[in-house]
């Protein structure tokens, strides 16, 4: 009776935005040869054409790929067409081979090493990798919102950089630089100098006009009455900077609408019951769903939690027995938990309204038994794991207990 280990020639692959290299091992460890080949769908063929020489006999290939999303995503899918047993090789355990092996140097052809190395000593332990395109449409929406997010942060700090020395006050009169008027305003005058000769009444009904009559006359008296002469030489460029940071916020934010209502689209198409929750909107269903995939990964909500960084890790030795928050796992996923738990607990806005009676009475009762603010969140976020689980899982609605109105 032969080792289950033995029924297959293992293939560690290296990925590239160019070419991969693929470095094959039997089940002694022993490399048997490399193949370098481009990244190309129509190269695919050839290369596994060309991998049959290193076939062991009674085996078949046993494929491990560091990257399945990114550069090695069509070669998974690929390899998943024709009907190739893929896993998924965590990097971090290719990296840690790298640094057990007796080299000093780092080359594809070690790291695709290393990683058929990881394939056969982990062989039990490692996912298999599958490509699912609704899913990474997905996460391509998510990512490509949270980058615009980021990158409108930068602007807006570029913006009050510039602002502080054009308008020392202008804190006072519009605490938020990036809504529509506010950046209206700063785009037609982008400094005190602009805005000479201009009349009360004119400003009144430009301020009027884009905050939709929330500000009135006082608000276009008090930007009148705090303008200082603050002009330096060359003020046209600096007037000019101002405007494009601003032209530039405005396109993300009109970019980020036009995704947001992208993700709201893909989101219907998975059928997901996530936006039931209160505190779960469109975007935060998106961000879920994006970061846990295909939920038939996780048998029970203990392996989501896992998965998650939420399950404490457990450190014993004799006697003692002690558990501590787990560092690890998906920290993106972890902060995600994170503030729904804030979400779901916190009282909201300054009505004091509990968004959710169960959770925040969950929380005060840890609190009441010793825990800490953070503890009792953990405990939090650990019980919606399970809902969470369960919602993808089978489907079903959440039943969101009444709000508690002060």
């Amino acid at each position: 009776m032969t080792h289950p280990k033995m029924r297959y020639t293992y293939v560690g692959v290296d990925s590239h935005k160019d070419t991969h290299t693929a470095v094959f091992l039997d089940c002694f460890f022993e490399k048997l040869g490399a193949i370098t080949f481009q990244n190309r769908p129509s190269h695919f063929d050839a290369f596994l054409d060309d991998a049959q020489q290193y076939l062991q006999d009674g085996t078949t290939f046993m494929f491990g790929l560091e990257d399945t999303a990114s550069y090695g995503r069509t070669l998974t899918a690929f390899l998943n067409k024709n009907e190739q047993a893929v896993k998924h090789v965590n990097s971090l355990l290719v990296a840690k081979e790298r640094k057990n092996q007796t080299v000093t140097q780092k080359t594809d052809n070690i790291d695709a090493e290393c990683a058929a190395r990881v394939l056969l000593s982990r062989f039990s332990d490692l996912p298999n990798a599958t490509t699912h395109d609704d899913y990474w449409v997905l996460r391509m929406l998510v990512l490509r919102r949270g980058t615009i997010i980021k990158s409108n942060k930068i602007l807006k700090s570029q913006l009050h950089t510039v602002l502080t020395q054009h308008y020392p006050a202008y804190r006072s009169y519009f605490e938020n630089i990036d809504y529509k008027t506010s950046l209206t305003f700063f785009m037609k005058y982008p400094s005190p100098q602009t805005l000479q000769g201009v009349t009360v009444e004119e400003l009144t009904a430009m301020l009027e006009l884009h905050s939709r009559k929330t500000l009135r006359e006082p608000k276009a008296r008090q930007i009148l009455s705090t303008l200082e002469d603050t002009a330096v030489e060359m003020q046209h460029i600096r007037d000019i900077t101002v405007q494009s940071i601003i032209r530039q916020i405005q396109f993300n934010q009109s970019e980020q609408k036009d995704i947001e209502e992208t993700l709201a689209q893909v989101l219907d198409g998975f059928g997901t019951t996530l936006t039931t929750m209160r505190g779960i909107d469109t975007v935060s269903a998106a961000q879920l769903l994006s970061c846990i995939g295909d939920i038939n990964r996780f048998a029970s909500p203990a392996k989501l939690a896992k998965y998650a960084g939420i399950a404490p890790t457990t450190y014993s030795s004799g006697k003692s027995d002690m558990q501590f928050a787990n560092q690890r796992g998906n920290r993106e996923l972890n902060h995600l938990f994170y503030n729904l738990a804030l979400r779901v607990t916190i009282v909201a806005s300054a009505k004091r309204v509990v968004l959710n009676s169960f959770f925040h009475d969950y929380y005060h009762k840890k609190l009441s038994e010793g825990k800490t603010k953070r503890q009792a969140l953990k405990c939090v976020q650990r019980r919606l794991v399970n809902i969470i689980w369960n919602m993808l899982k089978y489907g079903s609605d959440y039943q969101n207990p009444d709000k508690i109105v002060p």
